[in-house]
């Protein structure tokens, strides 16, 4: 504990960075100005919150942040805001509200109960996830909230499209036709099938109506490519392999302004390598020519007495049954510049003196680009221990096209800045919660004017974070 505040504000180069390949771009960037090895703002130093005073934040010097939104407050809608606030994306205001931004917010929750919000954005009333949707000022004052999709279940992250809509994603595969999962709640109390991807309107309510042929599995975060019109889904199958897919939909949402149902989904393999196992620690720049194989069955009902083991694999399945690539909890993903860069939370090998964590796969985490162009995925980062990257998950990049990374750790979780040139650097320090050792940052997200990052504390309640400041400093 004591090495990693030692560690703050420090710059640390682990053995998977490399130069070129999908960080090509990026790094030509940096030569004129952008983000440069070492590119850290300095000690992080306790900020008081300026909603309450409270300090919830260790941040450099000269920034400053305000939370807003916390559980259990009244949506403008007048329904209360759910907790476990998760993965989130920020657009820009209309036209007639200069300067504001619209965020719109998961909220992980499971098992059955009442569905929150109004009548018209629920998809199953004994659900109780979803989405609210707010418009806030850069230093995060709320003009306006609502609920935007409810009785969804686990809505862990998703992803921003171009056409102004969020994708919400179901981070399971609970349904009437499944066992029961980890949190013990009795899935015959459920109306619906859940494990889907859900398009969130900025500018209206979901239309509640999931996009089965995206598939049903326990979905993480997505990351849409405008030049080829491809969805890139992540699976976080917390106790078994996981896999990375693609979305092709039976029209091109550039065109139709919407995701539509009805397309064809399929799985990652590397090319050469059956069942490839990239779960496991790699060489430094390692890098695969890929291919995909179809998934013949993306939506599947399960007979009675399925348990929740089998059918969490069910999709995953398919794909390896034809080779598909392994990987280990593929968490946060983003589009930027030609390139998805997503994460594997647990993937690559143990480092010396670390507890292998639980779940599938024994590393630290892992950052991985895949280059539509060229079909080529390489490893950009491979975290050396936990004191230095520790289980990201959540992923954004900054206007500069530094990635930012949400930890998800054991100890102190941190908001990590990983560079073009393979640096990463401490930006944030959440102040411990009393009570709540399970707290993560979740939902990091920039304004569109890269003013303000936007930022969810996930705990047993939670809440959003704006965080602004002298943000040319440094790799952001």
């Amino acid at each position: 504990m004591e090495r990693r505040h030692f560690l703050a504000g420090s710059t640390a180069v682990a053995a998977g960075a490399v130069l070129g390949g999908p960080f090509l771009g990026v790094a030509s960037a940096s030569a004129k100005g952008g983000p440069r090895p070492g590119s850290g703002y300095g000690e992080l130093l306790p900020v008081p919150d300026q909603r309450d005073g409270t300090v919830r934040l260790h941040l450099p010097e000269g920034f400053s942040y305000r939370s807003f939104s916390p559980a259990g407050e009244s949506l403008s809608d007048g329904s209360l805001i759910p907790g476990n606030h998760d993965g989130m994306a920020a657009f820009r205001g209309s036209r007639g509200s200069r300067g504001t931004t619209v965020l719109v917010r998961n909220h992980e929750l499971g098992g059955p109960g009442e569905a929150f919000g109004t009548e018209k954005t629920v998809y199953d009333p004994a659900a109780r996830g979803g989405t609210t949707t707010l418009v806030v000022t850069g230093q995060g004052r709320v003009l306006h909230s609502a609920a935007s999709l409810s009785g969804t279940q686990m809505n862990c992250s998703g992803g921003p499209m171009p056409w102004g809509s969020w994708v919400s994603c179901e981070e399971t595969v609970n349904g009437p036709d499944v066992g029961n999962d980890f949190t013990g709640g009795d899935n015959s109390l459920l109306y619906e099938k859940h494990g889907y991807l859900f398009e969130v309107p900025t500018d209206k309510a979901a239309s509640a109506r999931p996009v089965r042929a995206a598939g049903r599995f326990p979905h993480e975060s997505v990351a849409f490519d405008p030049h080829t019109g491809a969805l890139y889904e992540c699976e976080d199958n917390f106790n078994f392999p996981s896999g990375f897919y693609r979305y092709l939909p039976p029209r091109d949402p550039r065109t139709t302004g919407a995701l539509l149902d009805g397309g064809r989904l399929q799985m990652l393999a590397v090319r050469g390598e059956e069942n490839a196992d990239l779960s496991l620690g790699q060489r430094q720049g390692a890098t695969y020519q890929v291919s995909w194989v179809d998934i013949d069955d993306p939506d599947p009902h399960f007979a009675p007495g399925t348990s929740n083991d089998a059918a969490l694999q069910a999709v995953g399945a398919q794909g390896r049954a034809k080779g598909a690539a392994i990987f280990s909890r593929l968490e946060g993903c983003i589009y930027h510049q030609g390139t998805v860069y997503f994460v594997s939370t647990q993937g690559g090998a143990t480092a010396e003196g670390d507890e292998p964590p639980s779940g599938f796969g024994d590393g630290r985490g892992q950052v991985w680009a895949y280059e539509p162009r060229t079909s080529m995925l390489r490893l950009m980062y491979e975290s050396p221990d936990s004191m230095t990257l520790d289980l990201p998950d959540n992923v954004t990049a900054s206007p500069r096209g530094t990635l930012v990374l949400c930890e998800d750790g054991d100890g102190d979780n941190y908001l990590r800045g990983l560079t073009a040139s393979g640096s990463i650097f401490d930006f944030a320090r959440m102040e411990p919660i009393a009570g709540d050792t399970g707290a993560e940052f979740a939902g990091s997200a920039f304004a569109p004017d890269g003013r303000t990052l936007f930022v969810n504390i996930q705990s047993k309640a939670g809440v959003s974070i704006a965080i602004w400041g002298p943000w040319h400093r440094g790799g952001f």
